[in-house]
């Protein structure tokens, strides 16, 4: 996926909540009664898809922390070929694709794009639309809210939203925002709020302002997104954003990126003079704080990479759908030899409910 630099044209006001019916009495009823009354009045998010899938699968399968979604407003706004493959998902092939790989539960983000022109113009929409989804679809779906950053004030006031209206499961942050990392300053506000409510922040790389088509030919998602992900940890640990928020639980893609590989660097940098005091269990113990998915990382040398860094329980399954399907990660995960069958039930599904406990029904 490449950053999406544009606007569309005409794209659809997503605060139009239905004919007949103000925005503010949308919001006295759900202040008054909760998601439950506020989201039937926003509209069909999927046709025949409430009908559609097997939501009577039956509970217990794996909880796939990393799966996104397209909302309509993310589509029209973005346009098809931007999103690329992410622009042909649909709840019904999400739902047909889960229960053949026995993945009883998606957590949904958006796909990885980023506009600061737009961000403010698509996220109250998207996650109502996502909420909706949830709620069509019960036990289905889990939403990670797309905040409206590098917009502070504006993200603050998404983050009371979605978790006082809509009732999301966490929120979804980049890894950057252009020329700033998560844990620097500039997001103290976003973090004070979010430790304060103990929020699950799901992270996703997207490409810094830095460091676009650095390799003619080679997209950034090979190894840029790695890395980027790498510098997040790094800053937020390093830059003591870690030991402030220290309530916000952190989900890192694609196994934490390339900072196991870096382990021996990092724990270096742990041990200086100038910083040893900050950690005195070193590197490895503030590293076992976060947690980590699986999503393209399901084989051999990045599993037994991590597994050496952080303890078991901060693994969760993780797939990238659609840009990875459900079955490629099940088999991964199963044939690469490092876990036995308690295991992977503890990644597959027993680490997410520790985060997530209103799935264990």
């Amino acid at each position: 996926m490449k950053r999406v630099l544009r606007s569309a044209v005409g794209a659809v006001d997503q605060h139009q909540s239905g004919p007949g019916i103000s925005r503010r009495d949308l919001l006295r009823s759900a202040v008054v009664l909760g998601a439950g009354a506020v989201l039937p009045a926003i509209g069909s998010t999927t046709g025949s898809a409430a009908q559609v899938g097997s939501d009577s699968t039956a509970k217990g399968g794996r909880i796939d922390i990393h799966s996104h979604m397209t909302p309509p407003l993310l589509l029209q706004t973005v346009g098809a070929e931007a999103l690329g493959g992410f622009g042909k998902w649909t709840p019904e092939q999400a739902l047909a694709a889960m229960d053949q790989s026995g993945v009883s539960t998606g957590i949904l983000s958006v796909p990885p794009h980023y506009d600061p022109m737009t961000v403010d113009r698509i996220a109250r929409g998207c996650n109502e639309w996502a909420a909706r989804l949830a709620v069509d679809h019960p036990g289905r779906f889990g939403v990670f809210a797309f905040l409206p950053l590098p917009h502070i004030d504006i993200t603050l006031r998404e983050i009371a939203y979605a978790y006082d209206t809509l009732k999301v499961d966490g929120v979804g942050m980049y890894t950057n925002y252009g020329d700033k990392w998560l844990g620097d300053a500039y997001f103290n506000p976003v973090f004070e709020e979010l430790e304060r409510r103990k929020a699950i922040v799901f992270t996703h790389p997207i490409t810094a302002d830095c460091c676009k088509d650095l390799i003619k030919g080679i997209g950034d998602g090979a190894i840029e997104w790695q890395t980027d992900t790498t510098r997040a940890i790094a800053q937020m640990i390093f830059g003591g954003a870690q030991e402030r928020y220290p309530n916000v639980r952190m989900v890192w893609s694609h196994g934490g990126g390339t900072m196991p590989y870096l382990i021996e660097r990092f724990t270096g940098m742990a041990k200086s003079p100038r910083l040893a005091s900050k950690f005195p269990g070193g590197f490895e113990a503030a590293a076992g704080k976060f947690y980590y998915d699986t999503a393209q990382v399901a084989n051999v040398p990045a599993m037994s990479a991590l597994t050496k860094v952080v303890p078991l329980s901060q693994i969760l399954f993780g797939t990238d759908y659609p840009a990875r399907t459900f079955a490629d990660h099940v088999k991964g995960l199963k044939e690469c030899g490092l876990f036995g069958p308690k295991e992977l039930q503890q990644i597959g599904r027993d680490n997410a409910l520790a985060l997530l406990p209103r799935f264990k029904t």
